[in-house]
């Protein structure tokens, strides 16, 4: 288990106590907080959950690939929000790539 799957659900888990209180004593803002940090954990968690798939991936690869493959993970453990917009900018470009003119 990574440390983002940890971190995610501990946030989601504060993030709830926070919503729970914010309804208890009426305070809207500390709901919204508390509503933020729960899709803030989740989303961390989903993450941490994808590490943990590409490392089963990486044991299954061709020896020759593993070093950088794990060098690839390792960069998107240290680095999730930088990993997370070049995914997002290559699904962009490739999606405007598939489509026919």
């Amino acid at each position: 288990m990574t440390d983002q799957r940890i971190e995610g659900t501990a946030t989601e888990i504060g993030g709830k106590v926070q919503n729970g209180l914010g309804r208890l004593t009426g305070d809207s803002k500390l709901q919204f907080d508390g509503k933020l940090n729960e899709v803030k954990g989740k989303a961390t968690e989903a993450y941490g959950r994808v590490i943990d798939g590409l490392d089963g991936l990486v044991a299954k690869a061709p020896a020759e690939y593993q070093d950088t493959a794990r060098k690839g993970i390792d960069f998107a453990r240290r680095k999730p929000l930088l990993t997370t917009g070049i995914v997002a900018g290559l699904a962009v470009i490739l999606s405007g790539l598939g489509r026919r003119r």
